[in-house]
């Protein structure tokens, strides 16, 4: 058989760059370890610049690389998984869940999030809003705005704690005490929004993936969390056990 079109088309130089300095990062390069500057880089594998840029931007979009503000590119560490599937089901701020609560205020929650709390639910009626990070050595590589209505938080007084990470890890605390009847995800990619990209150390607009998640009670749904990862640090993986996300953490 004849070869097509495409099969004769030469494979870009940045592309055969790309696999080159993959080697040379596995065999060279120690994790977290600052890679030399650009001229230099060129220079060791005898190519332009504009091409080693491109090769070093597909580097970075695979998770291989992290370029970050006022450090350089540095070798990315290994991934470890991180399930959002619908196994294991658990209330945030749970024991070993990875998230640090930051802050919570009271707000009316967006158009897309009052869809997920039920049509019962008033449109203009604020919610409990926590903000949690999670951070990978000292890099944050999500951000999570969880929305709680009072409903499912009744016992919470204004005293227990007036604001911030504490009055966060008691809204928390209250919602634990309900009985988890399941949760669901979504997932999708999108753009992220200014407060979430200066948090991630992202560009605004920068790909991210997605996360919202419901947790139910038996009399409906008790929050929503949509959670914004970095897409340069995450990817999906599918198994038996539903759908994972996979982000950058340090080898143990």
């Amino acid at each position: 058989m004849g070869t097509t079109q495409l099969e004769s088309v030469p494979e870009p130089k940045y592309w055969h760059l790309k696999t080159v300095l993959s080697e040379a990062l596995d065999r060279d390069f120690a994790v977290g370890e600052i890679l030399p500057n650009e001229r230099d880089l060129a220079a060791r594998f005898g190519v332009a610049r504009a091409t080693l840029r491109q090769a070093l931007e597909q580097l970075e979009l695979e998770g291989r690389l992290q370029r970050r503000r006022g450090v350089g590119t540095t070798v990315a560490p290994p991934r470890v998984g991180v399930a959002v599937g619908d196994t294991g089901h658990s209330w945030p701020g749970e024991s070993g869940d990875g998230w640090e609560a930051t802050d919570t205020v009271e707000a009316v929650p967006p158009a897309a999030v009052l869809k997920l709390l039920g049509p019962d639910f008033a449109a203009d009626q604020p919610v409990h809003v926590v903000r949690r990070t999670r951070v990978t050595q000292g890099q944050a590589l999500a951000a999570e705005l969880l929305y709680v209505p009072a409903r499912s938080v009744s016992g919470l007084s204004a005293i227990d704690a007036p604001a911030g990470p504490a009055r966060a890890r008691v809204v928390l605390r209250e919602l634990q005490r309900l009985v988890l009847d399941g949760q669901d995800r979504s997932v999708e990619l999108g753009s992220a929004r200014a407060d979430d990209a200066k948090e991630l150390d992202r560009l605004p607009g920068a790909p991210v993936l997605l996360v919202t998640t419901r947790y139910f009670t038996a009399a409906g749904t008790a929050a929503v969390s949509v959670a914004t990862y970095r897409a340069d640090t995450c990817r999906l993986t599918f198994g038996d056990s539903g759908v994972e996300i996979t982000e950058t953490r340090a080898a143990s």
